[in-house]
């Protein structure tokens, strides 16, 4: 009954779902389901064939270890034979006591040459000790320790090679308590039971080694038996551990494998590991490789983790696919109600993104037309407003006759020519010249060259007034000088620079204009000097109020009252912004030592 509840609940509340949500949740349901099912095969699938993957190397592995050990036995039986060339010096040794003083010497050096050349024929070896049938012991070594021999003699490892069954032999790992250093860590002995010609026991060679040297693998096997917590034993036929890999790798010290149960180490049934043996040729050498299974288990556990992460992107990638298809019908409804709030605010935009053909695409269609008319309207009257204004500009510069005020200026000029007042008609030359830059013909195409022009002479007359104080370097490519732009845009900022960069006369005040082509082929001009600057306070409230600067078109009284105070840096930036656009800007910032520069960005025309 309970359940019958329940289901009828589920209709109910699938029935009165939204569509956007119901067309969500068949989404999720037809992807999720088979999502999960693959990813759970894929996952077990995976971890069957790592833990397949893992035994095979390390089959490979303990095949290749196998390999090398026998090289080594196969070349050490080789180095331990080479001794019995010499039968005659083996059988004579324990017989010192019955050998006069002279032979007993030549005996000794000989014996050492013979330790030294077993000794030159391997770099590993450095030491090499061979023990007669009455205990007297010589050595060889190439180190700077010796050996102790009566301690030697009294080793329980050394003991037990006088019991061992072969000839050729290796003992377990033993530390280095019968060196004179007693230094720590391990050795490996190897050696040979001598006996002479004639059968009867004649000493025992010993061969201390690193436990290091019986491996010799390239760095490939090394870096595989990290990755798959790899641990290696070797032992001898008497199962004494001879090479232990966590002790190479130093995971544990020598002395810490010296003091475990070998036994332990020598355990083949353990549910945590698995364990593969191999035997050398002879039989000398028993090889050990365990992998542990909880390193196999962390490496399942990383598949399991990465299926998790697919399935948790698939879920993601599925939810989006929902979220786009209910997105595709609320936009052109979010976007109509973005645009009437813009229009609330002045900002007559229409809804630029293509749109559908149902009935809210047409909507959108009426109101785009709508919102065009008003715009249009609207720019009417400005445009009619702007022309209004430009007429009556020209008009009030009509009424100044530049020929007219020419001639006056040039009769002045002479005036002053003749009464020796040469600084005055150079500087009525010079106001002529920036009049006629200003009011001639040119005015309807005015260039960089111009403009540079016209802050050239005003430069010029502030160098008459202040004794050839400033100085103007010009930096401009030569295909930029026929561009056009708008007019007293440079002088307005080189005064600027003057009158508040300029405080003494102790130095000059340089200023430099530069000109640069950006990336998409605009005009980027720079106007620095190296005046005093102006203080971080004032710069930030300076720049706030450039970037502020609008092109509004219905705000012209706040331009004209914005003109009434002077062409300043918001003039410029105002009528930059509404004479090419609100991407381009004037901004300023300080110079590389001191004073300030100002950038201008225009577009190229």
């Amino acid at each position: 009954m309970n359940r019958n509840n329940w289901i009828r609940k589920l209709h109910t509340w699938i029935k009165n779902m939204r569509f956007q949500h119901k067309l969500m949740l068949s989404y999720l349901l037809a992807c999720i389901i088979p999502v999960l099912i693959v990813s759970a095969f894929i996952f077990h699938r995976s971890a069957k064939e790592l833990e397949d993957s893992s035994q095979e190397f390390a089959s490979l592995y303990t095949s290749q270890i196998k390999s090398s050990l026998n090289e080594f036995i196969k070349e050490y039986d080789k180095i331990t034979k080479s001794v019995l060339i010499d039968n005659e010096l083996i059988y004579k040794l324990g017989e010192e006591s019955n050998m006069p003083m002279n032979e007993v010497v030549n005996q000794r050096v000989a014996v050492q040459q013979l330790l030294m050349r077993v000794a030159l024929l391997k770099s590993e070896i450095s030491t090499v000790m061979l023990i007669s049938r009455d205990n007297s012991v010589y050595q060889y070594t190439n180190t700077t320790s010796r050996v102790d021999d009566n301690t030697l003699l009294s080793q329980d490892w050394y003991n037990k090679l006088r019991n061992w069954e072969q000839t050729f032999f290796i003992s377990g790992l033993h530390d280095r308590s019968y060196y004179e250093d007693k230094g720590a860590g391990a050795v490996v002995t190897v050696g040979r039971v001598l006996y002479n010609s004639k059968g009867a026991y004649a000493g025992i060679l010993l061969i201390d080694l690193d436990p290091f040297t019986l491996l010799q693998l390239e760095h490939e096997f090394i870096q595989a038996r990290d990755k798959y917590g790899i641990s290696v034993i070797i032992g001898n036929s008497r199962r004494e551990t001879v090479y232990h890999s966590d002790a190479a790798s130093g995971q544990i010290t020598w002395e810490q494998l010296l003091k475990t149960d070998s036994d332990v180490r020598w355990s083949m049934g353990s549910k945590d590991h698995i364990i593969l043996t191999e035997v050398t040729s002879q039989g000398e050498l028993f090889i050990k490789t365990e992998i542990p299974r909880s390193k196999l288990l962390q490496k399942i556990n990383r598949i399991k983790a990465l299926t998790v992460v697919v399935i948790l992107m698939g879920c993601l990638i599925i939810f989006l696919i929902s979220l786009w298809l209910s997105y595709t019908i609320t936009r052109p409804i979010k976007a109509l109600r973005r645009s009437m709030k813009q229009a609330e605010v002045g900002q007559y935009l229409p809804i630029e993104k293509d749109q559908t053909t149902d009935e809210i695409g047409s909507l959108v269609y009426s109101y785009n037309k709508m919102i065009i008319t008003i715009k249009t309207l609207i720019e009417d009257v400005y445009v009619a407003e702007i022309k209004q204004r430009q007429a009556k500009f020209l008009a009030l510069q009509n009424q100044i006759n530049p020929h007219m005020l020419y001639n006056t200026l040039e009769s002045i000029r002479m005036k002053a020519i003749v009464k020796d007042d040469d600084e005055t008609a150079e500087m009525i030359k010079i106001l002529a010249r920036m009049f006629r830059l200003t009011l001639g013909k040119e005015r309807s195409h005015h260039s960089v060259k111009h403009e540079l022009e016209y802050t050239a002479n005003y430069l010029e007359l502030q160098n008459i007034r202040f004794d050839n104080m400033f100085q103007l370097v010009v930096n401009i490519p030569d295909e930029m000088l026929d561009c056009s732009m708008i007019p007293l845009v440079f002088q307005p900022i080189v005064e600027n620079s003057i009158n508040h960069g300029f405080e003494t006369y102790s130095r000059t005040l340089t200023i430099e204009i530069e000109g640069s082509w950006t990336v998409k082929g605009d005009i980027l001009f720079r106007i620095s000097d190296n005046g005093i600057g102006m203080s971080i306070d004032k710069q930030t409230e300076l720049c706030s109020l450039l970037e502020n600067t609008t092109s509004n078109k219905f705000k012209l009284e706040e331009a004209d009252e914005l003109r009434g105070n002077g062409l300043g840096l918001t003039n410029i930036a105002e009528r930059i912004k509404l004479h090419y656009g609100d991407q381009y800007y004037v901004t300023v910032f300080p110079g590389v030592e001191n004073g300030m520069t100002v950038e201008i960005l225009i577009p190229k025309i």
